[in-house]
């Protein structure tokens, strides 16, 4: 199969990517970040979580920074949200799209949200049909497609199982996590078949981390599949509180310069990423996890 002229990058970085930050990142700095990714033309940023501030401080002000935004036209700004009060919060912070998230692993699933897979997808129903009366979509999350960092590896069909029913239950779009990012171009690729074998391939996403290296091989193995969405984080930011050693997210910029590589239309402007990368990390007083975007940034500093 031919590569797709076209790809869409969900940025996670303002979610995935902050709530692991053990510094609480100020709701002006989160709102920045929003503002200038949408700038630098993601068309899809997931801006935060609705979920207990108790088991993720860091998300807090979720109110706060999705009605603080100045919005992007053209750009949709989605909230994780795993139960109906969640929902509900966000829906009122005015969030384009929500998103809810189950395992491949029953292990994860419990150490996770404390409950198991059957039960996680049972409470995600009510959200689904709620968000289903107000027109608002609903993507779906899959952790552990790959590896699991209690039960080990995960079998192609275990995570199949769970996509399926997060898609026939009403979610547009699944998005399949490597969380510990032990995936190979081989073991992505025997995924996605097994996925794609009751879900159109046009609804599956990649969400793969570099814990080992192999987030852009897995991303351009994923091309090949003729899969045409990736989630990245904006210099590298993330990682999983639940899963010991797990480094970040694929860095946005990476994925940015690999398609731009390949001659493959993504509407970001590579330069402006660029800038952000580095503005969010010198924030967050960390290193810039972007190779791409510190290689550009050496080049050409301002």
């Amino acid at each position: 199969m031919s590569l797709p002229s076209q790809v869409k990058i969900v940025e996670v970085g303002p979610r995935d990517g902050l709530q692991n930050e053990k510094q609480i990142v100020p709701t002006p700095v989160k709102i920045e970040l929003i503002e200038r990714l949408a700038e630098a033309g993601l068309r899809s940023v997931e801006a935060t979580s609705f979920v207990s501030p108790h088991w993720v401080p860091q998300m807090a002000d979720n109110s706060a920074v999705l009605q603080g935004i100045r919005r992007h036209a053209g750009t949709a700004y989605s909230a994780l949200t795993p139960n109906l009060q969640g929902f509900d919060m966000a829906v009122q912070a005015g969030a384009d799209e929500v998103a809810i998230f189950a395992a491949a692993s029953e292990s994860f699933s419990r150490k996770n949200i404390n409950c198991s897979i059957a039960e996680s997808l049972k409470r995600f129903e009510p959200v689904v049909s709620a968000a289903s009366a107000l027109e608002i979509p609903v993507r779906g999350y899959v952790s552990c497609v790959v590896g699991c960092p209690y039960e080990g590896a995960v079998a192609p069909h275990q995570a199949a199982d769970v996509a399926r029913t997060l898609f026939a239950m009403g979610c547009y779009e699944v998005s399949l996590g490597d969380t510990i990012g032990v995936g190979t171009p081989a073991s992505i690729v025997r995924l996605i078949e097994a996925c794609a074998r009751d879900i159109p391939l046009g609804r599956l996403a990649g969400h793969y981390h570099d814990t080992y290296g192999m987030a852009i091989a897995n991303i351009y193995a994923s091309l090949q599949t003729g899969m045409a969405t990736f989630d990245a984080s904006v210099a590298g930011l993330g990682g999983c509180p639940y899963a010991c050693g797990a480094s970040g997210n694929v860095a946005s910029e990476d994925v940015a310069y690999l398609l731009a590589g390949l001659g493959i239309e993504s509407g970001i402007d590579l330069a402006k990423l660029t800038a952000i990368g580095d503005w969010i990390s010198n924030a967050l007083n960390r290193p810039n996890g972007a190779k791409a975007g510190r290689a550009l940034r050496a080049q050409s500093p301002e």
